[in-house]
């Protein structure tokens, strides 16, 4: 996953709502949005890879996204777990908060770089594990955005999916217009890239909400929606080479 714009409203009508895109490399086989065989009680897509996921929700009411953080400096540790094993942690450890923290205090350090959102529909945790080490904060209420460096980092493409969220609930079409601004194609202009040590070639092909190519892009365009009720709402969008359409999924988790 690597941009998630979402607003937080615990006591709101609608705890969460969500859009979310995973770019990935369009070799790597993945299993598209669904309960999972081993683990029904899983709704998500599946990195068939490494077995994880980048987003996913539990039928018992917990959430949890992972994205990966940009930051060339940050020495990958021998034998890394894969990050996708962290959202399947976060849904079924009986403990969530507790293990959150435990993963704070050092365990994140055994981790490539990586942000984790994890919430139970009333209270949302972000843990970044970057070149300085983890942090754990609860989420406050409120519109926010996450890529490839920390909550609420302004990138280009963050912002436009950060607003193009706003607009959406404030003229009631989520989740439609929240989707348009994140299959937008275009790169940012050279003046406002981030500089994460990639390079401005990479930096301008990665700057877009949605990422179009042949050998990598945005494979999944994912939408949750948590009612006051309990009920969640999941749909995903898939994606091939070219940015090709391959296929859509909705799901529904009653309370």
């Amino acid at each position: 996953m690597c941009l998630i714009a979402f607003d937080h409203r615990p006591d709101s009508a609608w705890p969460l709502r969500l859009v979310a895109n995973r770019d990935e490399f369009h070799a790597r086989p993945t299993a598209g949005l669904a309960a999972w065989d081993d683990a029904p009680e899983i709704l998500g897509g599946r990195d068939l890879e490494a077995g994880g996921t980048w987003l996913a929700v539990h039928r018992g009411g917990r959430f949890a996204a992972v994205t990966n953080v940009r930051e060339p400096r940050l020495r990958v540790p021998e034998g890394a777990p894969s990050r996708g094993g962290l959202v399947h942690d976060a849904l079924t450890h009986p403990e969530l908060e507790s293990w959150l923290a435990r993963l704070e205090r050092g365990e994140a350090r055994r981790y490539a770089g990586f942000n984790l959102l994890a919430g139970d529909g009333e209270r949302l945790w972000h843990l970044h594990r970057g070149l300085e080490g983890a942090v754990l904060r609860e989420v406050p209420p409120g519109l926010h955005g996450l890529s490839n460096a920390s909550l609420d980092t302004p990138w280009p493409k963050l912002v436009e999916a950060r607003q193009g969220l706003g607009v959406a609930l404030r003229h009631g079409r989520w989740p439609a217009d929240a989707l348009a601004a994140m299959a937008d194609p275009h790169p940012a202009d050279d003046a406002r890239l981030p500089d994460t040590g990639v390079g401005l070639e990479l930096e301008r092909a990665l700057s877009s909400p949605f990422i179009i190519g042949e050998q990598y892009g945005t494979r999944a365009m994912t939408s949750v929606g948590w009612h006051a009720s309990g009920r969640i709402e999941i749909g995903e969008k898939r994606f091939g080479p070219g940015g090709a359409a391959n296929g859509e999924t909705r799901l529904t988790v009653e309370p």
